[in-house]
């Protein structure tokens, strides 16, 4: 019964997710737009970035490393909106889940398979628009950090979607956290990049691994690890946050 449970809210889950057409435009335009609109306009002058975790200094094109955090402001923006969109939207749906005995880990269990699952897909896009201009070094690692920065903004979306009341909140502050994470950290918009506050952003392992994935041959695994727990520290809140939503759900005793 409980995997039957699980199998059928993943299912449903998915199913969600296959109908925001408006995601799939996302995906299709916005992706390659912003990443292609990066690096004509931008200027093409070499950018210092400090790769800390190796204490390395690179100086990529800044049009190119412009690419890459393109490429992280996009799919982590999807993502959050995505998840943020199936949260608000199913709220009385996952209650007569409930009702009918899923549990409600389960519910917030297949989302994420769903996050995953999708996010995989759009990052590999990314990743696959950014190599028609040029070749990163190390892409599936790329791709890797890509979807951790994406996870983390998916179950946050998750948590805002059980938490606000209206859909324009959860936009506004997904598209906010997202630009403001990524911007600081991009020198080529913030003079201070190189500043020690970036390593408490949101996104700041993924910077820090995709850049090096992009640009080097260092495999930067300790980033990865930090994003995974954001990731779980945002996948905690969206328990928390989904359980308090769907409390008034479950059969009084």
């Amino acid at each position: 019964m409980t995997s039957d449970s699980l199998a059928t809210a993943t299912r449903y889950a998915l199913v969600e997710q296959s109908r925001n057409r408006f995601a799939m435009v996302l995906i299709m335009l916005f992706v390659p737009g912003w990443i292609t609109l990066a690096g004509f306009i931008l200027p093409n002058t070499p950018a210092t970035f400090r790769l800390r975790a190796a204490d390395i200094v690179l100086r990529p094109d800044g049009h190119q490393l412009s690419q890459v955090a393109g490429a992280i402001n996009t799919t982590t923006l999807i993502a959050g909106f995505m998840m943020f969109a199936a949260t608000f939207t199913t709220g009385d749906f996952d209650r007569r889940l409930v009702l009918a005995g899923c549990p409600r880990a389960h519910l917030v269990l297949a989302k994420m398979v769903a996050l995953v699952l999708a996010g995989a897909v759009v990052c590999a896009y990314a990743t696959a628009v950014i190599h028609v201009y040029w070749h990163p070094q190390q892409p599936w690692f790329m791709t890797a950090a890509l979807l951790c920065a994406s996870a983390t903004y998916g179950v946050l979306g998750v948590a805002l979607g059980a938490v606000l009341r209206k859909e324009v909140e959860g936009m506004f502050a997904i598209t906010m956290i997202s630009m403001v994470d990524v911007g600081l950290q991009n020198p080529a918009f913030s003079g201070g990049a190189g500043s020690d506050a970036v390593r408490f952003l949101p996104s700041y392992g993924t910077f820090q691994a995709a850049t090096g994935a992009a640009f080097s041959s260092v495999r930067l695994g300790s980033c990865l690890g930090l994003q995974l727990l954001w990731f779980a520290g945002a996948a905690v809140l969206a328990l928390l946050a989904f359980l308090r939503r769907s409390r008034n759900a479950l059969p009084n005793r």
